[in-house]
């Protein structure tokens, strides 16, 4: 059964009047082909309107929408032979953080990203797409793995930052993050980075430095989330609105500050509308990519890495 979210339900009444139309036909074998023609189009027009005027905090909503594909389901509908490797070769196997190689368009790639959980079990398992300090420690590994093949990097980026807990800053949480970012700016091989959710905090940078940056477009990307950037300000969750407002934390936004280089867009509805549309599109744009980037030396890509990300922040009077 679809969710829909509190501004979609002009929407989700629409189609309930659709379903309900369509049943009335099978059961009275009247032609109701006219009303239903009438109703898609209302559906679509309506979808349109209210998809082109969203808000910061309803991306934000959209970009954590339980239907919304995660890591893997863009790796099973956009890849072939995917070999999911596993552990840190240190302490245990992160479930929040997935990799492996797989054939993407002809050529053998490492796709890299956090996973969510569709239900209940399935989040306690993942943690809720919140890497321990071994899932950016095994996120490196798979790096330097794919750097030593000469094989492409991909990292999809959705958490809600990385997990917070005693026991992670105790096996060096900061220090797995520091680390994963020194040793990608040096990366030999193309390192495209995508944020396909939500990119909070250092958990999402842990596996975003790379030659192409892109944010799907409605994703959100900052150093904390709306509700905790509310509850400092404000000491209450209930202004996380304003917050959003106040953060510019959209794709569009993120493009406006040159901190990320494109924005792909999704299907009309957000990309939890249509999945397999989804990761057409995504495929097209990576491997576009990718044809550029490998044209390119070792050398030119790390310098024009280097370079992309220390103009960020700079201001000249």
């Amino acid at each position: 059964m679809r969710t829909y979210l509190d501004f979609e339900k002009p929407i989700a009444d629409l189609e309930s009047r659709l379903e309900e139309t369509k049943k009335l036909a099978q059961s009275s074998n009247v032609d109701v082909s006219e009303a239903v023609a009438i109703l898609e189009q209302s559906i679509d027009k309506l979808r349109q309107e209210i998809f082109q005027n969203l808000t910061r905090w309803q991306r934000v909503q959209l970009s954590r929408h339980p239907d919304r594909p995660y890591t893997l389901d863009y790796i099973s509908l956009m890849c072939d032979q995917f070999i999911e490797l596993h552990g840190d070769r240190t302490v245990r196997d992160d479930p929040a953080m997935v990799g492996g190689f797989c054939e993407l368009g002809g050529q053998t790639v490492m796709i890299i990203g956090q996973q969510k959980g569709r239900n209940t079990k399935q989040r306690q398992h993942r943690n809720f797409g919140m890497p321990n300090p071994e899932g950016y420690r095994k996120a490196l590994r798979l790096m330097k793995l794919a750097e030593k093949f000469n094989k492409p990097i991909i990292t999809m980026i959705d958490t809600p930052g990385a997990f917070p807990g005693l026991e992670a800053e105790e096996r060096g949480q900061g220090e797995a993050i520091a680390r994963n970012l020194k040793e990608m700016f040096m990366l030999s091989v193309p390192v495209i980075c995508i944020v396909i959710g939500e990119g909070a905090s250092g958990g999402a940078l842990g596996i975003a430095i790379g030659d192409r940056v892109w944010m799907l477009e409605n994703t959100w990307y900052s150093v904390i989330s709306p509700e905790n950037c509310s509850t400092i300000l404000w000491r209450s969750w209930n202004f996380k609105e304003q917050a959003a407002e106040a953060m510019k934390l959209t794709a569009r936004d993120m493009q406006l500050n040159k901190l990320v280089d494109e924005i792909i867009e999704e299907p009309v509805g957000g990309a939890h509308n249509d999945h397999q549309a989804m990761a057409n599109h995504l495929k097209e744009v990576i491997l576009s990519a990718l044809a550029e980037l490998n044209a390119l030396s070792p050398e030119e890509r790390i310098n024009q890495r280097i370079e992309k990300f220390c103009e960020m922040g700079v201001v000249v009077e």
